[in-house]
């Protein structure tokens, strides 16, 4: 399987939450690490984008501040595929506890001869598990001086393979892989589920 650079999106204060998701405790350790365990078994670059630095240092894995603040998550995924070492990049939101190294490995896999890798499940792409290449930086900076910020919007201008429900399903059949924590209901949700050996 051929080298790549993992990406984790960390964002900043959840509204909902009223905090940084990433430092929440799922199975007891904070989200942000149990990312990081599973994408370690994945790829042999790690990169954090963050608005804030500082509470990620500790993690001994470099930090990235965007290049382009406010531009939102499409905004993030450019400022760590500038600075990946590798033609193809893992890029996985922090809020994710239940990544499926299986899948994950599935979709590196497929990345030859695509500048794209996603999931579409349950009617919606998921753009924050998927895999980007370096072909995506200059479409991303086209959109983004056209003041577009949603990561499909350049999407057109290269070359994409959907990984569709029944892939998935063969190797997540509970969809598990993207479920993400936004509200105080889905963190109960995800300690029981950590709970119960996820």
């Amino acid at each position: 399987m051929q080298k790549i650079s993992c990406i984790v999106l960390a964002g900043g204060k959840s509204h909902r939450l009223g905090r940084d998701k990433a430092f929440l405790e799922i199975g007891g350790i904070p989200l942000i690490e149990r990312v990081l365990e599973r994408l370690q078994q994945i790829g042999d670059e790690v990169l954090v984008v963050t608005n804030d630095p500082e509470p990620f240092a500790y993690l001994k894995l470099p930090v990235l501040k965007d290049v382009q603040p406010g531009q939102g998550v499409l905004g993030g995924l450019y400022t760590g595929l500038r600075a990946a070492r590798h033609q193809y990049s893992l890029v996985i939101a922090c809020d994710m506890p239940f990544l499926d190294p299986k899948l994950l490995r599935y979709m590196v896999i497929l990345a030859p001869g695509h500048d794209v890798v996603i999931p579409y499940v349950q009617g919606m792409y998921e753009p924050l598990h998927a895999i980007y290449s370096q072909n995506c930086l200059e479409p991303i900076e086209r959109v983004l001086a056209q003041g577009k910020r949603r990561i499909v919007d350049f999407f057109p201008a290269v070359r994409v393979r959907h990984v569709s429900e029944e892939e998935v399903s063969i190797l997540d059949p509970q969809l598990l892989s993207f479920f993400n924590i936004n509200t105080p209901e889905d963190l109960s949700r995800a300690r029981q589920l950590a709970a119960n050996g996820l």
